[in-house]
């Protein structure tokens, strides 16, 4: 039986003479017009949004392009180049592939041997910490890190505030995507601070970070030495009990001192971490793999960690640095017959050089290597979490956002009972983008990002009536 779809039933239609398409009958029976669908073009006019927007919608099946406007305007990608992430990695390192932490025995020295594991815990150090004790290994006269699986990189990118926990550091050592947890409390008119390797099961305290109260008007201080990291906070912003994650500079010193608390309390004593650049060969004692990268880029897709984006695209590349590493991702695309207008510096899209077009972020998602894995991790109605769960309105979303200061991305699949596309949105307002980069919530980002967003919702909308 032949499916009849709104698509192929306009289609027959149009295919028709035009005094046969509808039957010509009069009163009651008349077939009613049908409601015109809303035009992409007007729905961008009529909503005021400052800056550029660019769109692009390819049908599923052939590439072709149904709509479009402003589709090859070079733009930044915000979080949308995790898409283009999540796809180089898949193609280039399997999405069965894992990451390996290990310990070995090396002489008189124990090492705990990063992989890049991009979202092992504390509680992942602390199954790792209890095997090694299970092995039966006794105390070593040396304990020494080793991180060099990745290049170090002092955080992710350069431009933002040193307290920002979503630009940590990164090496192949990373624990708790390199982020200690900040609490603090008045109790005696004194303020009480506490630093935190925090997971669901263990908390061990973080000592190798420091954090005391400070009288400076800058809302945080950042100062660190050989071996510790220490942070102020303006006194004036602890007044109340809170708490929030801080970056960490020195993931093998963290990674460090929590596996020896860990070790500590299960009777292995282990004496102060070394750092170590070069990995020598031993043997290995114990160790703990990751779950697998497909789970790993759908927690990336929904969380939009900047992290993993930055160390499975380093990964998958084996560049020495995250330019070179964009690069090879650019060219892999390009080898594809892909990413018409990009401009890539980074893999999770908060470098401020990082450029994307419409139509080329739209095409990429549609048809480069990986993208049959990637369609089932992408979020779905990833609009609701801004604009509030809708009533079914006849048509699915499973995408990824982006968002900067005055940014506002959106790409993945659009599926109705008629069909099935591939669509990319990208809204910026550039001269603000470029004035408030690495701030906090500047005035007036709340509002237009709503406003972009809102945009979005009716660009889908609008497409599922008149394509789909």
């Amino acid at each position: 039986m032949t499916r009849l779809t709104r698509r192929g039933l306009l289609a027959g239609a149009l295919a028709l003479p035009a005094s046969a398409a509808w039957p010509q009958v009069t009163g009651l029976a008349q077939r009613p017009p049908l409601r015109p669908a809303p035009d992409a073009a007007r729905i961008v006019a009529r909503s005021g949004l400052s800056g550029t927007v660019g769109y692009a919608l390819l049908d599923a099946d052939d590439g072709r392009v149904l709509d479009s406007g402003g589709a090859m305007a070079a733009l930044p990608p915000a979080s949308t180049m995790k898409a283009l992430t999540a796809l180089y990695a898949l193609a280039r390192l399997g999405p069965a592939h894992r990451f390996r932490t290990r310990v070995l025995r090396a002489g008189d020295m124990l090492v705990l041997a990063g992989g890049g594991d991009p979202v092992l815990s504390t509680d992942d150090l602390a199954r790792l910490a209890a095997d090694l004790v299970a092995s039966g290994q006794t105390s070593p006269p040396r304990f020494a890190v080793w991180g060099g699986a990745l290049p170090r990189l002092a955080r992710i990118v350069p431009d933002q505030a040193d307290h920002l926990a979503y630009n940590p550091a990164l090496s192949g050592m990373i624990l708790n995507f390199n982020r200690v947890h900040l609490g603090w409390r008045t109790a005696g008119g004194a303020v009480q601070m506490r630093l935190e390797a925090r997971a669901a099961a263990n908390s061990p305290r973080a000592y190798t970070i420091t954090v005391e109260p400070g009288d400076h008007r800058a809302l945080f201080a950042y100062h660190a030495d050989p071996l510790h990291e220490r942070w102020t906070v303006a006194r004036s912003a602890v007044t109340r009990p809170g708490s929030r994650w801080l970056p960490v500079r020195k993931p093998e010193l963290y990674a460090g001192d929590v596996f020896q608390t860990l070790c500590r309390a299960r009777g292995l004593v282990l004496p102060t971490p070394e750092i170590i650049d070069t990995l020598p060969e031993g043997d290995e004692v114990a160790s703990l793999d990751s779950q697998p990268l497909r789970q790993i880029l759908r927690d990336m897709l929904y969380f939009s960690t900047n992290l993993t984006a930055e160390v499975v695209g380093l990964h998958a590349s084996g560049a020495s640095d995250p330019a070179a590493s964009a690069a090879a991702m650019q060219n892999w695309l390009h080898a594809q017959g892909l990413g018409q207008g990009f401009r890539l510096h980074d893999h999770s899209g908060l470098s401020g050089e990082s450029r994307v077009t419409a139509l080329g972020l739209a095409r990429a998602i549609l048809s480069a290597e990986g993208a049959a894995d990637l369609a089932p991790l992408l979020k779905r109605d990833p609009l609701a979490d801004d604009l509030g769960a809708l009533p079914d309105r006849g048509f699915q979303v499973a995408a990824k956002t982006g968002t900067l200061n005055f940014v506002s991305n959106l790409s993945g699949h659009l599926r109705a009972d008629g069909g099935h596309a591939v669509f990319a949105i990208l809204c910026a307002d550039g001269a603000r983008h470029t004035a408030t980069t690495g701030q906090e919530l500047p005035a007036g980002v709340r509002g237009w990002t709503h406003e972009a967003k809102t945009l979005q919702g009716q660009l889908l909308a609008g497409w599922a009536q008149r394509w789909l």
